[in-house]
C-alpha cells in the first residue's frame, strides 16, 4: 500500500507509491487521493507544477512506479465536497448485476442509465458506488467503459496486475466484444463490416460527439450481423475490433440504420413515433484470456 512518509510545511504531503499505484497515471491517482476535489482543480495543480514526482514536475499522463515519491499539495477543505452516499436502491441494482467474480476481476451486467464513473455533472458513478459498497477492497478500477445509456458486460479489475493484463489484451486485439443493437429500419442483405474512421468532434468543432472523418479520424472496425428482422427495425449483433467512443452508434447511423433510442446520432422521428425512452444497445458478450485463465461471459 502507498504510505505518507512525511509532511512538509503548509499542509504539503509526500506519499511513497505502493504496488497498488504502480503503472497508474498521476491524474487518476490524485483523483482518488484527493476525493471530492473537482477535476478542474486537480489539473490546475498539475499545470502549475504544485504536484511533483521524485522532485520533478509531473504531467497528468505520467505513469507512477512503486517507490516513487509524490508531492501532494494542500487543498483548501472548502474545495472538497463530501461524496454522495449510495442509495439502497442503487446498491441493490449493482449487487444484482454481478455476472462473475474471482480474485482478479468483477464482471457486472451494468444497467442502462448508470454512468460508469462520476463527472460532467454526475457525482456518483458505478465505480464510486462500488467502492462505497466495498470499503475494505484494496483496489477497484474500471478496466474499460460503457456509455451511460448502454447496458451489459463491464469488467472491474480487483488488482493492478489484472488491470494491466486486461489492457494488454485490449491493445493486442485479444478481447472479443459482442453487442446487441436494435437498429432503425429494415436491413437488406447479410453481415456488413463498417470501417469508417472516427474523429472526436470536440477536437474540430469545440463540442462533444463523434463523427465520421476519413482524413483526420482514427481507424474503427464494426461488424454488423442481422439476427431478427422486423417491419421497422432490425435486431443485430455487432462485433467490434476497436473501441472508439460511440463507435457502434456512429457507424450504425453512418450506414443509415441508427441505434433505436439514440438521442444524439439517431432517427429522432423514429424514436418519437415508437416512444423509445432508452438506448437499445447492450454489451452482451465478452471473451478473453488473462494469465492462467479463460473468460467467457454473457449477459
Amino acid at each position: 500500500m502507498s504510505r505518507e512518509i512525511k509532511a512538509q510545511g503548509a499542509g504539503v504531503r509526500i506519499v511513497e507509491i505502493g504496488p497498488e499505484g504502480d503503472g497508474q497515471r498521476v491524474d487518476n491517482y490524485l483523483l482518488k487521493v484527493l476525493k471530492g476535489v473537482p477535476r478542474s482543480r486537480i489539473y490546475r495543480l498539475l499545470r502549475t507544477g504544485e504536484v511533483r514526482v521524485n522532485g520533478g514536475r509531473a504531467k497528468p499522463e505520467r505513469k507512477l512506479a512503486t517507490g516513487d515519491r509524490l508531492r501532494v499539495p494542500p487543498v483548501r477543505m472548502a474545495e472538497v465536497e463530501a461524496a454522495p452516499t449510495i442509495s439502497a436502491s442503487l446498491a441493490g441494482r449493482i449487487a444484482a448485476a454481478e455476472l462473475h467474480e474471482d480474485e482478479n476481476l468483477l464482471i457486472l451486467d451494468k444497467p442502462a442509465g448508470i454512468p460508469v464513473h462520476g463527472g460532467s455533472g454526475v457525482r456518483l458513478g458505478l465505480i464510486e458506488a462500488l467502492r462505497q459498497m466495498r470499503p475494505n477492497a484494496p483496489f477497484l478500477e474500471l478496466a474499460h467503459r460503457l456509455d451511460r445509456e448502454t447496458s451489459g458486460c463491464l469488467v472491474i479489475a480487483k488488482t493492478r496486475a489484472a488491470l494491466a493484463a486486461f489492457h494488454d489484451a485490449l491493445r493486442g486485439g485479444r478481447v472479443e466484444k459482442r453487442y446487441l443493437a436494435l437498429l432503425a429500419g429494415p436491413w437488406k442483405g447479410g453481415p456488413r463490416r463498417v470501417t469508417a474512421a472516427l474523429l472526436r468532434t470536440s477536437q474540430r468543432e469545440g463540442r462533444g460527439g463523434v463523427a465520421v472523418d476519413e482524413d483526420e479520424g482514427r481507424e474503427a472496425d464494426s461488424l454488423f450481423r442481422p439476427l431478427q428482422r422486423f417491419t421497422e427495425a432490425t435486431l443485430a449483433e455487432v462485433e467490434i475490433g476497436t473501441g472508439r467512443t460511440h463507435q457502434i452508434r456512429v457507424h450504425a447511423a453512418h450506414i443509415g440504420h441508427p441505434v433505436a433510442g439514440d438521442r444524439r446520432y439517431g432517427d429522432f422521428e423514429f424514436n418519437r413515433r415508437l416512444g423509445l425512452k432508452r438506448l437499445f444497445l447492450h454489451a452482451h458478450a465478452l471473451e478473453f484470456d488473462l494469465p492462467g485463465r479463460h473468460y467467457a461471459v454473457e449477459a
